[in-house]
């Protein structure tokens, strides 16, 4: 593909071949000249590729470019494939969970008129339209504090650091945006460059964000642009976390990576300690008989994943 696209949509697919084709339903109505689709097959192995290319060819109108990946190098990897397939002055990362409401995607490309804006972030809400908490601060080790304790006391204290941002009704400038759908400046891809693949899933959004804050590209949420969000993709960790089950090794790895990345060895250390120290208030509530917010399976030991090692890549085993 040689000519420069003016919107190139990222959307990858691992084992979700219905997911994907319900999504590219409601992106297909809305694409213009010059707008095109990279569906990337992270290797499912299930199936699910050739199902797609089926579908592809016949209701893809030579929108859809299907690419086949092989390996499953995880989101950044995934999406990073797609980048490269086109030269675009806009890249859309959507996730195949996803459905873009009526507009969605020309609000977005409209909203990006600041030339320091590198990105986009829609409103992300579920299927009877109740919004979804999609903005946030950068994580930081203090940050971890908050999260262990689980306590009002403490969140109000702490309250500047508090990662997640309340859903706002007007546009606002967080400093993370959720990927789950995220419109890229494509010159703001060239300066920063692409995603980190070290990362196999998680942290991969807040780590690209951090890198072009720090080359000074901002972010915009513009809640005119909706986009529904189930949140039932190819990860098991949101189910895991609601049960208080134990949490995928790619998600510690991801967040110790992140940390070391960017607060160095040291930092890392102090996310974790904070952590703990979160936990230690959250456990003398419970004697105090209160009720306890537990922890999830063996993440006291778990938050240690790869600390010897914070910024090797994760790969799960085959």
């Amino acid at each position: 593909m040689s000519a420069k696209l003016e919107l190139l949509i990222v959307v990858i697919n691992y084992k979700t071949a219905a997911m994907v084709i319900d999504c590219l339903q409601t992106v297909l109505p809305q694409l213009k000249e010059r707008q095109k689709v990279a569906l990337v097959d992270n290797c499912s192995g299930d199936g699910s590729a050739e199902t797609l290319q089926t579908w592809v060819a016949a209701h893809g109108d030579g929108k859809v470019d299907l690419i086949l990946s092989p390996e499953n190098g995880g989101f950044s990897a995934g999406n990073n494939i797609g980048i490269k397939h086109a030269e675009a002055d806009h890249y859309l990362l959507l996730n195949s969970d996803t459905l873009l409401r009526d507009g969605a995607l020309a609000t977005m490309l409209d909203t990006m008129t600041n030339k320091r804006c590198g990105f986009v972030a829609p409103r992300l809400e579920w299927p009877d339209a109740t919004p979804q908490e999609s903005c946030f601060r950068f994580h930081r080790p203090i940050s971890e504090l908050i999260y262990g304790a689980a306590t009002g006391a403490v969140t109000r204290l702490l309250g500047r650091w508090v990662v997640a941002l309340p859903v706002s009704e007007k546009p606002i400038s967080p400093e993370w945006a959720s990927f789950a759908c995220i419109l890229l400046r494509g010159e703001m891809v060239k300066d920063v460059g692409l995603m980190d693949e070290g990362y196999f899933l998680y942290y991969e959004d807040v780590d690209y964000c951090k890198e072009a804050a720090n080359r000074g590209w901002s972010i915009v949420y513009q809640p005119a642009a909706r986009v529904v969000h189930l949140r039932g993709g190819s990860s098991p960790m949101k189910s895991n976390y609601a049960h208080k089950k134990r949490l995928p090794y790619y998600y510690y790895a991801s967040r110790t990576r992140y940390f070391a990345k960017h607060y160095g060895r040291l930092g890392a250390f102090l996310a974790n300690s904070a952590w703990l120290t979160g936990r230690s208030i959250s456990k003398l509530r419970e004697l105090l008989g209160k009720k306890d917010i537990a922890a999830c399976e063996k993440q006291f030991s778990d938050i240690w994943i790869q600390f010897s090692s914070p910024l090797k890549p994760y790969r799960p085993k085959s």
